[in-house]
C-alpha cells in the first residue's frame, strides 16, 4: 500500500514569526513546538538552525490565498527590548570605568549591539510590521521613534564618554556614534524613500500629461477635423460617415479618457453607451435616471440594458427613452421606443437575442426582465429589475 504523499513545503499566512517551523511540521508530520525547539537548539551550534531558518524563510513559498500575512509574536517589541539591555549594560560598564579611571575595548560591545539591533527593530518594523493588518501604521511609527529613541541614546553615551578616553579608542568611539545616527537614518529611510517615489511619480505624470495635452492639442486641430468634415460631407446614414463617427470617438477615447478607467456607475455607463448608438444608428436616446444605485457599468444589468438599448436602435429608431430608478431595495431600468413593436410570443424560439441576452441574462443572476408593448400599443418596452444583495439574500 502507497503511502500518502506529504503536502507541499509552504508557510502559512498566519504565523508567529514568519511560518517556518509550522511549514516544515507539517510537511514532515511533526508538531509545530518541536519543530521550533528544533531550530532553537541547533541554533547554539555555529548559529546552523538560525541560518536553516533564514534560508527557508527566503525560498519557502506563502500559501496560496487573499489573506495578508500576520504574525502573533511581537518581534519588533521583542528586538528594542533587547537593544535597551545591551543599552543598560554599556550604561553600567560606562559607570565602572570611570571609577576604575580606562575603558577596556570590549566594554564598547554592548553598545554595538544595542545598535544593531535597534536598527534591526526599527527595520522589521517597516518592512513587515506595517502591512500586518493587526498593527498597522500607527505602531510602526511608534516602534520606529522608540528604535530611534535608543539610537540616539547610545549616540549620546559614547559623545559623553569620549572625553575621557586616550587617543587609542576615539576613532572607535567616533565611528560606533557615526553608525548610531546612520541608523537612524535607515530607521526611517522606507518612508523617506516611499516619498521620493511619489514625488517621482507625480513628475513623471506631469510629463506625461503634458506630453498628451500637446498631442491632443495637435490631432484636434488636424485629425479629428478632417474626420468631422468627412461626416459633414459624406452624410449621417452613408458608411463612410459611420467609419469616421467611429475612429473620431476611438481616437477621442484614447486621448482623453484616463490610461485605467473606473468602473463607472449605471448612469454613467448608458449615457455613453447612447451617444455611441447616435453616432452608428439614425436614433436619438434620451436617458434619465432618479434614486440612488450602487449598480455599476460592469454589472447584468448594464450589460441587459445596453442589449435592449441595441435592439431598439438597431430595430425602431427615432426616439429612444432610458429610464432608471434606484432605490434601497432594488435598481429598475425601463427601455421604451416609438417603433412598430413586436409579440415576445410571436419570436420562433430558435432566435435568442431577447430571449437569452435580457430575459435569461437576468433570471440567471437573481433578477427579471420582461417585454411588453408600449403605451397604447404603440412601440416596446423593457423593464429590467435587479433587487439589491440584501433583498436577494
Amino acid at each position: 500500500m502507497a503511502l500518502p504523499a506529504p503536502p507541499p513545503l509552504t508557510r502559512p499566512r498566519s504565523a508567529v514569526i514568519a511560518g517556518v517551523a509550522a511549514g516544515v511540521a507539517e510537511h514532515l508530520g511533526w508538531r509545530a513546538p518541536v519543530t521550533r525547539l528544533l531550530f532553537v537548539a541547533t541554533s547554539a551550534i555555529w548559529g546552523v538552525g538560525l541560518l536553516l531558518y533564514l534560508w527557508l524563510w527566503a525560498f519557502t513559498p506563502l500559501r496560496d490565498g487573499a489573506q495578508r500575512v500576520t504574525r502573533r509574536a511581537p518581534v519588533a517589541w521583542a528586538v528594542l527590548a533587547g537593544s535597551s539591555v545591551f543599552l543598560l549594560v554599556a550604561l553600567q560598564m560606562n559607570y565602572w570605568s570611570l571609577s576604575q579611571g580606562v575603558l577596556p575595548p570590549a566594554s564598547l560591545l554592548p553598545a554595538v549591539l544595542a545598535i544593531a539591533l535597534a536598527v534591526g527593530g526599527g527595520v522589521w518594523s517597516a518592512l513587515l510590521d506595517r502591512p500586518d493588518p493587526a498593527r498597522g501604521p500607527r505602531q510602526d511609527v511608534l516602534v520606529r521613534a522608540c528604535a530611534s529613541a535608543l539610537l540616539a541614546a547610545v549616540a549620546i553615551l559614547i559623545f559623553v564618554r569620549s572625553p575621557a578616553v586616550g587617543w587609542q579608542l576615539a576613532p572607535v568611539m567616533l565611528l560606533i556614534a557615526l553608525a548610531a545616527a546612520l541608523g537612524i537614518a535607515v530607521v526611517w529611510s522606507s518612508t523617506w524613500i516611499a516619498r521620493f517615489r511619489e514625488l517621482q511619480s507625480a513628475r513623471i505624470q506631469g510629463i506625461r500629461d503634458e506630453q498628451r495635452a500637446e498631442m491632443a492639442a495637435h490631432l484636434h486641430d488636424s485629425v479629428l477635423q478632417t474626420l468631422a468634415l468627412i461626416q459633414n460631407r459624406a452624410g449621417a446614414s452613408s458608411e463612410v460617415g459611420r467609419i469616421a463617427r467611429a475612429q473620431e470617438r476611438e481616437l477621442r477615447a484614447w486621448l482623453y479618457d484616463d490610461d485605467e478607467p473606473a468602473d463607472s456607475d449605471l448612469a454613467t455607463d448608458l449615457r455613453d453607451y447612447a451617444t455611441a448608438l447616435e453616432l452608428d444608428y439614425e436614433v436619438a436616446v434620451t436617458v434619465v435616471s432618479a434614486g440612488s444605485s450602487a449598480e455599476r457599468a460592469s454589472g447584468e444589468v448594464a450589460a441587459a440594458a445596453r442589449e435592449a438599448m441595441l435592439n431598439a436602435a438597431r430595430h425602431a429608431g427615432g426616439e429612444v427613452s432610458v429610464y432608471i430608478e434606484g432605490a434601497p431595495g432594488a435598481v429598475d431600468v425601463f427601455v421604451r421606443d416609438r417603433g412598430a413593436g413586436f409579440d415576445p410570443a410571436d419570436v420562433p424560439d430558435d432566435r435568442f437575442g431577447v430571449r437569452e441576452s435580457i430575459i435569461g441574462r437576468m433570471r440567471r443572476v437573481g433578477g427579471m426582465a420582461a417585454v411588453s408593448r408600449g403605451a397604447g400599443g404603440l412601440g416596446t418596452q423593457v423593464h429590467i429589475r435587479y433587487p439589491s444583495a440584501g433583498a436577494r439574500a
